[in-house]
């Protein structure tokens, strides 16, 4: 072969080896990852080809399919009263992806699970179509509803947790959307995406408040100072009179720590000062148990948390570091202190639950089609924030509250309910209106079934009626009663 030739045959052979290694390398290098792909439109189109797997509350799907009328994707979401239910569900939508449990668990719902590979082998032997699997929720249709109709027309979120299990009863967020309204592709459904945009849209209805936002806990976040002030002995008697001046002057400043209206704070028992929500007392405690250790205690309870998964992320609550007189009012719940609806309901799960927090999920099991059980989520402890005997304690402070104290409105006939207000200060110089906070549990002869976290960030009302106990308690007791019903 003459030179030329040769050097042309190696080229090609050079060409051809390329062609060999750039084949086998998008075939098994690069094959998942272009699978995946957004941009290939093969994945969307099998991801609708057949109806989704439903999400089920109380043993009924709150999710459906419906043939979509155009378009190459077949089928499209649909929900049952999806504004109630979309702070749980999330949405899923042929055009702008999807959030929460429709993301998460998009491998069972779609049937592409690994996990269903001997079910959906056994359908393509049998020529059946591929069938979504079903994901079972821990949640409670009533105390849902009870949470969602109770916020109505305002801006705000509800939590509510079984203290035993860690099982989430209820999450509500309002202002809502539909996520029917934009689950397809047309440009009716773009309207409507665009509609629900923060920047088209400042009430932000897409954002879960109850999972993803923090508010400072104002005075609710007192009962996580009582507890650290019980476990580092600081208090060992709640009926006794603690040594707590009025006015009380935050460390290393001249400025008084006040309390709100006149009620009995000077030297108030632990008791009392829980009563009355006493700015000073807690505030002094929180000084006394040193900014490290009240970052210690509120860990315990959950804040600090980079990922709490229920499975849906939620934001994390903090407790920061800071100097003095900045942890003092960390201790009343203003300052930098921020939580989300979910932590707060935590808090009061753990104390009613005797000083064991449980660790809070919302998917109770995954199933196949056909109801084979693939996975059931186990409770899981998550800390020890308390001791028993001192967990009992905070239990009689929290029942005098709604006993004699601010938390009246939570009250249920034959029933022993615990709870504590909050009205958080915000805007400059305390210019805003303040968000309304409630925590609480019911307990019954066989234990405490639920404990709710509810907090109102805006509403119409002026003055002395924005508080917890005005705007907060009264949902909340809804959320309890809903519950309680539902286990006769």
């Amino acid at each position: 072969m003459n030179k030329p030739l040769r050097r042309v045959a190696i080229f090609c052979g050079l060409l051809i080896f390329a062609l060999l290694v750039r084949g086998n390398w998008l075939q098994h290098v690069q094959a998942s990852e272009l699978a995946s792909d957004d941009k290939n439109r093969r994945v969307g189109i099998e991801r609708y080809a057949t109806p989704r797997g439903n999400i089920i509350v109380d043993g009924k799907a709150i999710t459906g399919s419906v043939e979509s009328q155009s378009g190459d994707y077949k089928y499209k979401r649909t929900w049952i009263d999806g504004a109630m239910w979309a702070p749980v569900t999330g949405y899923s939508s042929q055009a702008f992806d999807s959030s929460q449990l429709e993301k998460l668990e998009d491998g069972i719902l779609t049937g592409n699970d690994d996990r269903l590979f001997f079910r959906n082998t056994l359908d393509m032997i049998t020529g059946k179509p591929r069938e979504g699997g079903s994901v079972v929720t821990t949640l409670s249709s009533a105390a849902q509803k009870a949470a969602y109709t109770g916020l109505g027309d305002k801006k705000g979120a509800v939590a509510a947790i079984e203290p035993s299990t860690g099982k989430i009863l209820a999450l509500a967020s309002t202002p809502s959307y539909d996520p029917s309204t934009f689950a397809g592709t047309s440009d009716k459904d773009a309207k409507a995406w665009n509609a629900l945009q923060k920047k088209n849209n400042p009430d932000d209805p897409m954002l879960n408040r109850a999972l993803r936002e923090t508010y400072s806990p104002g005075s609710t976040f007192k009962v996580v100072t009582a507890a650290a002030a019980l476990e580092e002995g600081l208090v060992t008697d709640i009926d006794a009179k603690t040594d707590t001046p009025e006015p009380w002057i935050m460390p290393d400043t001249t400025t008084p720590l006040r309390n709100h209206g006149n009620i009995p704070c000077e030297n108030a028992t632990l008791r009392e000062a829980l009563q009355y929500s006493c700015n000073s007392v807690f505030g002094k405690l929180s000084h006394e148990v040193g900014n490290k250790k009240m970052i210690e205690y509120a860990d315990k309870f959950g804040f600090n948390e980079a990922k709490l998964d229920t499975p849906v992320r939620a934001s994390m609550s903090v407790f920061p570091e800071d100097n003095k007189p900045q942890n003092a009012m960390a201790g009343i719940g203003q300052a930098s202190n921020r939580a989300t609806p979910l932590q707060m309901a935590m808090v009061a799960a753990a104390i009613a639950n005797d000083g064991t927090l449980m660790k809070p999920y919302m998917v109770d099991q995954l199933k196949t089609a056909n109801l084979d059980t693939i996975e059931t989520t186990e409770p899981q402890e998550f800390s020890r924030p308390v001791s028993p005997e001192n967990a009992q304690k905070l239990q009689e402070m929290m029942e005098t509250v709604v006993e004699e104290g601010t938390g009246g409105n939570a009250r249920i006939d034959g029933v022993t309910v615990g709870g504590k207000t909050g009205t958080a200060e915000r805007g400059i110089n305390n210019t805003g209106k303040p968000y309304a906070w409630f925590i609480s549990y019911a307990k019954t002869d066989e234990g405490s079934p639920v404990a709710v976290a509810v907090v109102v960030e805006d509403s119409n009302a002026t003055g002395a009626d924005i508080s917890g106990g005005g705007l907060a308690a009264p949902i909340a007791k809804d959320v309890m009663e809903a519950v309680l019903k539902s286990k006769q």
